[in-house]
């Protein structure tokens, strides 16, 4: 499933031809993805205007003029395609013909730019909603859900707060949504293996008894943005099915340390170790257990 490096980049990419474009005509080729399109979908967005479009975890949310939200999510191997005047482009190097409408093209919005915006999901694990600006924060996509990893909440502090007296291993906490939201295997994997923290430690040894957060809480909580930063930067990591909104493929996979390296030696210097993977919850972790053994317990 895309993370949230790479639905930041996708958003980036629609960005331009969606914010300030109204929904000339919208093509809902189905009646359903993982769920049933909202009742009246196309309806709904025909003539509205994109007045903002940003993200929400691993959610994309686009304002509309009608005061609701058109909500997206890529689940597995959705993607977007932008086209005008017959070529999909973006910003930069990428560029590629993209022909007509394909098998698993299931919506198209028209806009009033001329751009045409196509989303394309061959396993069918994405979906599409709208929700009223008033009740996003509490609608059954988003209530309960955490803090978000880029924003400005997440710090020593905050990490320490929430993780205080749990026993449950570092990387399930940081997976656990309701904690922090949009976190995801790839990412977290990076993190505890800059913060030289195992993954298997308890969650509760980043608090100090006295609550305050440790050294490695506020190392992690730095960690985890810039982890995250770079990959935006870079694209983002490039998933078996998944690939930015021009169908070109990111490039931060070629700067993964431990994840995907079972076997490998470790990237730190004087390291005699060798990249390991165990699994946790059904998901394989990958680390180096002589950089991140110390930290498995307070």
């Amino acid at each position: 499933m895309p993370e949230l490096p790479e639905v930041e980049t996708v958003r980036r990419g629609l960005e331009p031809a969606m914010v300030g474009a109204r929904f000339t005509k919208v093509m809902q080729r189905r009646p359903d993805l993982r769920f049933p399109f909202p009742e009246r979908f196309a309806e709904r967005l025909e003539g509205q205007e994109v007045r903002a479009l940003g993200r929400r975890a691993k959610y994309l949310l686009a304002d509309l003029s009608s005061g609701e939200v058109l909500i997206m999510h890529l689940g597995m191997s959705g993607r977007f395609l932008v086209t005008k005047g017959g070529e999909t482009r973006m910003p930069g190097e990428f560029h590629h013909e993209h022909g007509g409408l394909g098998a698993h093209d299931h919506v198209v919005f028209q806009l009033s730019n001329g751009a045409s915006v196509t989303y394309n999901d061959a396993r069918r694990f994405g979906f599409m909603d709208l929700v009223p600006r008033s009740e996003i924060e509490t609608c059954k996509h988003f209530a309960g859900m955490g803090i978000e990893p880029l924003g400005n909440e997440l710090s020593g502090e905050t990490i320490a707060a929430l993780f205080a007296g749990r026993r449950t291993p570092l990387k399930a906490a940081l997976l656990d949504q309701r904690l922090i939201a949009g976190l995801g295997n790839i990412y977290v994997c990076e993190a505890l293996f800059r913060t030289g923290l195992h993954p298997e430690a308890p969650a509760g040894s980043l608090a100090a008894k006295s609550g305050k957060p440790t050294e490695k809480a506020h190392q992690l909580a730095e960690v985890i943005r810039d982890v995250l930063s770079e990959a935006v930067t870079a694209g983002g990591s490039t998933l078996r099915d998944h690939a930015q909104v021009d169908g070109s493929l990111g490039y931060f996979q070629h700067s993964f340390r431990v994840y995907d390296r079972e076997g490998e030696p470790c990237v730190t210097p004087q390291c005699t170790g060798t990249v390991s993977r165990l699994v946790q919850s059904g998901r394989s972790t990958f680390y180096c257990p002589v950089c991140q053994k110390a930290s498995r317990t307070r």
